[in-house]
């Protein structure tokens, strides 16, 4: 399992460091003179999206749940377009609200009536507050979390998005590596008794050396600035991981899927970088990044 772990996270890294860099390429300009950034990335949001509604509403049957697939798929796919969108009408619209935020409302409105109605439709009363919910916790999740990936990718660049993505999965592999090694003091034992101590402090120590590194490449960040990011990002990236297993044990399955060797379902994979992206873009506002 090691072994599998270790070579897929691999090539999943460089796999997604080729897709961003294509994406750094295919930057294009419209005719009002913006230029559109993140096309390819956002395209591949698209494509992960879908497989993970489909195990979402997989995790939550076991509970009795009801997940709409195409309301979950259709919400969770525009709210993770927000500021790839934005870039076609600019940041701010009627009444000099940001396009953002009347985006934000427009969608979770729209998404919130499409499932009372499907819900009332289909099942009437029975089950409404398992379903509504269930389908409410995915389109958010999933698509609201997943557009930061994307708000980094615009507003600050291509390497803070590779450093927040590259020291999160880097995090990943340290602890489960350190973990699996040298791992004897419980981290979370009634969420995920395979975490430990040692495993984070693996998780912690991949993911300095990583952030130090990207930034010695970053102008506007130190060196111990990156330390520092990998350091919390790799806790971050840890609670994000503990998240979908508290999802996964309440539902009584290992892993959301079996589709990835070494980690289970396309859920497994991203479950730390969609915790994370919301404060990485916090970070990189912080410090005012920006690496077009």
């Amino acid at each position: 399992m090691l072994k599998y772990r270790l070579l897929f996270g691999f090539l999943m890294i460089m796999a997604l460091a080729f897709i961003l860099w294509l994406d750094k390429s295919f930057s294009f300009t419209i005719s009002n003179g913006a230029t559109i950034h993140a096309t390819v990335l956002s395209a591949l949001l698209v494509l992960i999206s879908l497989p993970a509604v489909i195990e979402i509403k997989k995790l939550s049957a076991q509970k009795g749940m009801v997940l709409f697939t195409p309301i979950a798929m259709i919400g969770a796919v525009l709210l993770s377009l927000i500021w790839y969108l934005r870039q076609y009408v600019g940041a701010n619209v009627a009444g000099g609200m940001s396009f953002e935020f009347i985006f934000l409302i427009a969608t979770l409105s729209s998404i919130f009536f499409a499932t009372y109605i499907y819900q009332a439709r289909r099942f009437g009363t029975e089950g409404t507050f398992l379903n509504c919910s269930v389908n409410m916790f995915a389109t958010i999740y999933l698509g609201l979390l997943s557009s930061f990936m994307l708000g980094i990718r615009i507003e600050f660049g291509f390497w803070p998005l590779i450093m927040t993505l590259v020291t999160v999965k880097s995090s990943d592999i340290g602890a489960y590596t350190v973990g699996r090694m040298f791992g004897k003091h419980k981290f979370a034992p009634k969420i995920s008794p395979g975490k430990t101590w040692e495993g984070m402090f693996g998780a912690s120590l991949f993911a300095a050396l990583v952030g130090a590194a990207f930034a010695s490449n970053i102008e506007s960040i130190a060196i111990w600035q990156g330390a520092v990011f990998g350091v919390v990002f790799a806790f971050i990236g840890q609670f994000g991981d503990l998240a979908e297993s508290m999802l996964k044990r309440d539902s009584q399955l290992k892993d959301s899927s079996s589709s990835i060797p070494g980690f289970g379902g396309v859920l497994d994979i991203i479950d730390s970088p969609l915790v994370a992206a919301p404060f990485a873009y916090l970070f990189f506002s912080i410090i005012n990044a920006r690496v077009i």
